[in-house]
């Protein structure tokens, strides 16, 4: 069956580490270094899950996602001993499908969706509507109606007339949990498209000019009616993406706390929950920094408490919203070489059979990747080359000067790692190029999770002539 393809051949362990794939030996401190299951096999090809993934090539062609299974639920485990007093929400729209969504709900994790559609999706497998949060800055009325209707746990409001839309849409008496959206003002010092937590964006409400405190009041105004419509369960921020420092979500934290105790003061309303979101940084490459989970969890639980203490409140709930944490590392992509062109003395380019449409954020952010030779070995020196895509862009470029071997030729395979987050979710059907499938990988065996688009699927909506 090509929808299951199962490796009994012995593997090896490998160190990865200098390849930029996962490593698979633990390093306690942080999220992103836990298990990987990246190993040679005695041929020195490369298998992920027990399966080799030029075999993966072969059977479900290219370009392909292939993702880890074991290395998912290995790092939201850690999410969940690092920090086991906390609510660790899934960030959905790092990557989704039913799967996965599975996963998540096995592990115990909840759910952060911020769509109409990601919510339909976890509502078709029947997650838990107490264990989801909505988020989004411009909810239509459907997503408002949706998530009334299927009961969802939190709503994140992120306007003064979403709290309205939300109070009126509510049923009198049975009053929806909201979390407010809050811009503390820190900047996170990563790339401006992926910066929330400072106050020229569309996110939240803005602390500094009191629009904060404004939400709080309008929100308490619908909870404390004779038949409440909302509930004010907490405070949330999101700071931004890619984020190393631990002390801005200190001082994130603090600020949060100081808007709990006014909110105590003004009203006598004890706000239960603090969501400080997620964006914690994954190292793409060699030398990358990683976020460090242990220091995270200490940092965050000793600065609440003292915040607490030094306003005398209770200890709120804490949440917490990984996504590309959990699932960057635990996916890599496929890609065959279609042709290779030597400008002399300026750059060797390698193009292969995908590019921008399954993973734009190159394009989009700058993001760097890196890549290696699967399928035959080679004892060939290196030399840099730029792996580009097939998409009538200049711009679409997976990785810039690469050590790849000298002897690399059309109809090699390239596997780029740590592509699990931001890049299925992401992915288009720019020039009508087909969306990749993901392959799930465990212990030897490979399943279709999301099967490769066709030319019929594009087609089918093109309905006029």
């Amino acid at each position: 069956m090509r929808n299951q393809l199962r490796l009994s051949a012995e593997t090896t362990p490998w160190p990865l580490t200098t390849t930029g794939l996962p490593s698979p030996t633990p390093t306690p401190t942080s999220a992103t270094k836990t298990p990987s299951s990246p190993t040679a096999t005695a041929d020195e090809d490369l298998a992920v899950g027990g399966v080799r993934l030029a075999e993966i090539a072969a059977t479900y062609g290219t370009p392909a996602y292939v993702l880890d299974e074991a290395d998912v639920r290995a790092r939201a485990r850690a999410y969940r001993s690092a920090l086991p007093e906390a609510e660790i929400a899934y960030a959905g729209k790092a990557f989704l499908c039913r799967a996965m969504i599975g996963w998540v709900q096995s592990e115990g994790l909840s759910l952060d969706v911020c769509s109409g559609g990601e919510l339909a999706l976890a509502r078709h497998v029947g997650f838990p509507a107490d264990r989801i949060v909505l988020h989004g800055n411009a909810k239509t009325p459907r997503d408002v109606q949706d998530a009334l209707g299927y009961g969802v746990g939190r709503i994140v409001v992120d306007s003064t007339y979403e709290i309205t839309q939300l109070a009126v849409a509510a049923h009198a008496g049975h009053p929806q949990k909201v979390l407010i959206r809050v811009t503390p003002g820190l900047d996170a010092h990563t790339h401006k498209a992926i910066a929330t937590g400072v106050e020229d964006q569309k996110f939240g409400f803005s602390l500094a000019t009191g629009a904060a405190a404004d939400a709080v009041r309008q929100v308490l105004h619908w909870q404390l009616a004779d038949r409440p419509a909302l509930e004010l369960a907490g405070l949330h921020c999101h700071l931004g993406s890619q984020i190393t420092s631990v002390d801005i979500f200190a001082e994130a934290a603090r600020r949060l706390i100081a808007l709990m105790a006014w909110s105590r003061d003004e009203f006598n309303v004890i706000v239960p929950e603090l969501d400080l979101g997620g964006g914690h940084a994954v190292g793409y490459r060699d030398g990358d920094p990683d976020f460090d989970l242990e220091t995270y969890a200490r940092t965050i639980r000793t600065t609440i408490a003292k915040a607490c203490h030094q306003h005398r409140l209770p200890i709120p709930k804490l949440t917490v919203e990984p996504g590309r944490a959990i699932v960057a590392r635990a996916g890599v992509t496929l890609y065959r070489v279609l042709t290779m062109k030597r400008i002399p003395g300026i750059r060797t380019f390698v193009a292969v059979d995908g590019g921008m449409s399954d993973n734009p954020r190159p394009a989009l952010y700058g993001s760097a990747y890196t890549a290696r030779l699967i399928g035959r070995t080679s004892t060939a020196p290196p030399e840099p080359m730029t792996v580009v895509g097939r998409h009538c862009e200049a711009g679409d470029v997976i990785a810039h000067d690469l050590p790849l071997p000298t002897d690399l030729r059309p109809g090699d395979l390239l596997a780029v790692p740590c592509t699990g987050a931001y890049q299925h979710s992401m992915a288009s059907t720019y020039n009508q190029v087909c969306r990749p499938p993901v392959i799930a990988v465990r212990d030897g065996v490979a399943r279709v999770l999301i099967r490769r688009e066709t030319l019929e699927d594009l087609q089918a909506r093109d309905v006029s002539l």
